[in-house]
């Protein structure tokens, strides 16, 4: 079993950047596919990006694209999400999210890990 841990949230200004990581603390993430979540206040957690675990082929939502960029970096064993231009509307909770030797995919119930969450607030 893996136990995921978020870090890298905090309060911007509109247009700059921040990079989340997923880290666990035992076991490497190597096996699983990892995605991104986020939870707005009010709405429904939403995917918005992933890596797989087989070929490490990527997935972005239409409203990160080109902003967002998902990685992994095994020598740490972290995945990393790096945000830049920073939206008002990308304030929410992130969360990360494990599924043992899976594709990328959106839906929540095929992710068996979660970590705590981080928030991210844009604001001028």
């Amino acid at each position: 079993q893996v136990q995921l841990v978020e870090s890298g949230g905090g309060l911007v200004l509109p247009g700059e950047s921040l990079t989340l990581s997923c880290a666990t603390s035992h076991g490497t993430l190597d096996y699983y596919a990892i995605a991104f979540f986020r939870q707005a206040p009010g709405k429904a957690r939403e995917g918005i990006s992933c890596v797989s675990s087989m070929d490490g082929s990527t997935l972005y939502t239409d409203s990160v694209k080109g902003r967002f960029t998902i990685s992994r970096d095994k020598a740490k064993n972290i995945v990393r999400l790096q945000m830049n231009n920073l939206k008002p509307e990308d304030t929410a909770v992130y969360f990360c999210a494990a599924d043992v030797w899976g594709e990328c995919k959106w839906s929540l119930e095929e992710y068996e890990f979660w970590g705590q969450g981080t928030q991210v607030t844009v604001s001028s």
